[in-house]
């Protein structure tokens, strides 16, 4: 069985994780790639994090993943956690990607997402398929999940720095040339 390159992109907060795997997508999707899965945005009001949104990337579905206006059981930090917007939106692309994508995506595998049972076994059975992967890594969590991952003989994980940020895309796409076009 061949396995297909996973590549975890990690980073400090705010170091171009997202950013980084947008421009990916693009450059795939440009290339004819059928990019699914599910991307974590941030909610920025005057300067400030406020939230996030948790997006399917195929049909652009989204919804309020955290906030501080989030009653809920589930904190990490000040914003609430909303589990079922998660498993909804975001465990359900991960699924559908792994069925019908060329490449999935996961943004981000974090401490808001590890809260949910659902998205690790999604998270699981992606790196598990014959699909190439592109996940964003919380860089210090010591989650079981994240350190399974970081184990991984067919992840390469890639550390992303405001320096390269913008050229980091390139070496990615570069890495998974050809692989989603089996």
């Amino acid at each position: 069985m061949v396995t297909s390159l996973k590549i975890g992109i990690t980073g400090l907060p705010n170091a171009g994780k997202t950013y980084a795997l947008l421009k990916v997508i693009e450059m795939l999707e440009e290339a004819g790639g059928r990019v699914g899965g599910m991307v974590t945005e941030p909610i920025i009001k005057d300067g400030r994090r406020r939230g996030f949104w948790v997006t399917d990337w195929s049909t652009k579905k989204r919804e309020l993943l955290a906030s501080p206006e989030i009653e809920s059981n589930v904190k990490v930090g000040r914003h609430g956690v909303d589990i079922e917007a998660l498993n909804g939106v975001g465990v359900n692309a991960i699924r559908q990607a792994t069925e019908e994508a060329n490449i999935v995506v996961v943004d981000e595998v974090g401490k808001m997402e590890m809260e949910s049972e659902e998205f690790v076994e999604a998270v699981k059975d992606a790196l598990d398929s014959e699909k190439p992967v592109i996940l964003t890594l919380h860089k210090k969590s010591r989650n079981p999940l994240l350190q399974d991952i970081r184990r991984r003989d067919d992840v390469r994980i890639l550390e992303v720095t405001p320096v390269n940020r913008n050229l980091l895309p390139y070496k990615i796409v570069g890495l998974l040339k050809g692989e989603w076009a089996r």
